[in-house]
């Protein structure tokens, strides 16, 4: 095989959020560099989607069918899995809230899923022994919120900060582990979180010219970033915030 320092050959990779977007992209492309999966998300069909895109399926990825809003399930999830070399953090919700409309019931449910869920999965990981050394975690945040603010993103902002926050004290507790911890923080990505039918096609295409580089991300932009943070590459790389968003904050 050619050199190449992004190979994932003979890791083992977690990838939560995985029957969609950002998370099926990053499953696919670590398959074709080499790992096995172990494939994460709430809707069973699409793990089961994204399982029959893997390269080489004599790696036996597997695939766990689970609601990570619920850390039972998490908890009975990890005791059962093997160790792993890496975690993509990728599963997320969002819903567009201006100030005024803001309920405890909407915080609590979006940060449950997009903050919590991966902390208490990190948790696990790391108490039970399941995340081998060196290792490497990978949180998707977001430039909303990190680096940029817009209007109605208040939740889903807040909880992508606290994400970044939370990345930056486990990579500086994890380093002596042999653990390390970064973050993507993408722009706007074309995945069917976009809107949710609350921003019509002309506004995001008028949206668009607000990128330098003329468009939204594919998912596929983000996951090979996350490739990048997951590889032996990115082996002197801990506590960073990789912003991937076509120039948009440079604005």
């Amino acid at each position: 095989m050619a050199y190449n320092p992004y190979s994932l050959e003979g890791k083992t990779i977690m990838v939560t959020g995985a029957g969609s977007g950002i998370g099926l992209a990053t499953s696919v492309e670590c398959s074709k560099m080499g790992a096995r999966l172990l494939l994460v998300d709430i809707n069973p069909a699409g793990l089961l989607e994204t399982k029959a895109m893997l390269d080489a399926p004599e790696r036996e990825h597997l695939t766990y069918a689970i609601d990570l809003s619920d850390e039972t399930a998490i908890a009975d999830m990890v005791k059962e899995m093997p160790s792993v070399d890496g975690c993509s953090h990728n599963a997320g919700i969002t819903n567009l809230v201006p100030v005024q409309f803001i309920t405890s019931d909407e915080i609590e449910r979006i940060h449950r899923v997009n903050f919590v869920a991966p902390v208490i999965l990190t948790k696990f990981l790391v108490k039970k022994k399941k995340l081998n050394r060196p290792g490497s975690i990978v949180f998707t945040a977001s430039a909303g919120g990190v680096f940029c603010a817009s209007v109605g993103n208040a939740i889903y902002a807040s909880s992508k900060c606290a994400v970044d926050a939370y990345m930056r004290t486990a990579a500086l507790e994890l380093a002596p582990k042999g653990i390390r911890c970064n973050s993507v923080n993408p722009g706007m990505v074309e995945t069917s979180l976009i809107g949710r039918g609350q921003v019509t096609a002309e506004q995001h295409e008028k949206d668009k010219e607000n990128y330098p580089l003329g468009r939204y991300g594919q998912p596929i932009d983000i996951a090979h970033a996350i490739i990048f943070l997951l590889s032996d590459a990115s082996s002197w790389m801990t506590g960073t915030a990789l912003k991937i968003d076509g120039g948009f904050t440079l604005k």
